[in-house]
This record gives structure tokens, sequence and C-alpha cells, in this order.
């Protein structure tokens, strides 16, 4: 089981990731209609990011509250 300070590392390191992700987004919205074969690919990393993220925090809360 991993600790705290692991999670922590690796919650980081995914809000950048679904951060970036986001930003893709964003960005490719702007350049529309250029890129348009891209937008779905791009939103289903976006809420892939998004949704390792939350499991993570899920798995933080849960082991916090253990400790």
């Amino acid at each position: 089981m991993p600790d705290i300070e692991d999670l922590k590392a690796d919650l980081k390191k995914l809000s950048a990731r679904a951060m970036q992700a986001k930003m893709d987004l964003h960005d490719l919205s702007e350049e529309l209609p250029v890129g348009v074969e891209n937008v779905i690919a791009t939103a289903e990393r976006v809420r892939d990011a998004y949704a390792a993220l939350d499991a993570k925090r899920a798995e933080l809360k849960a082991l916090e509250a253990a400790s």
C-alpha cells in the first residue's frame, strides 16, 4: 500500500497532466475548424486525466482517514 507522501507526489503529477490536457483542448478550440478531427481524442484525454486525478484524490482521502 502506498504511503501518503507517495500519493501526494502522484497527485501532483496527475494534476499537471490534467491541466496540460485541458490547455491542449482549449488551444485546439481556439483554432477550430482547423484540427476538428482531434477534438474527440483530446476531450477523451482530458476526461481520462481528470478521472485518474479524482481516483487518486479518493485514494489519498481514504488513506488519510485510515491513519
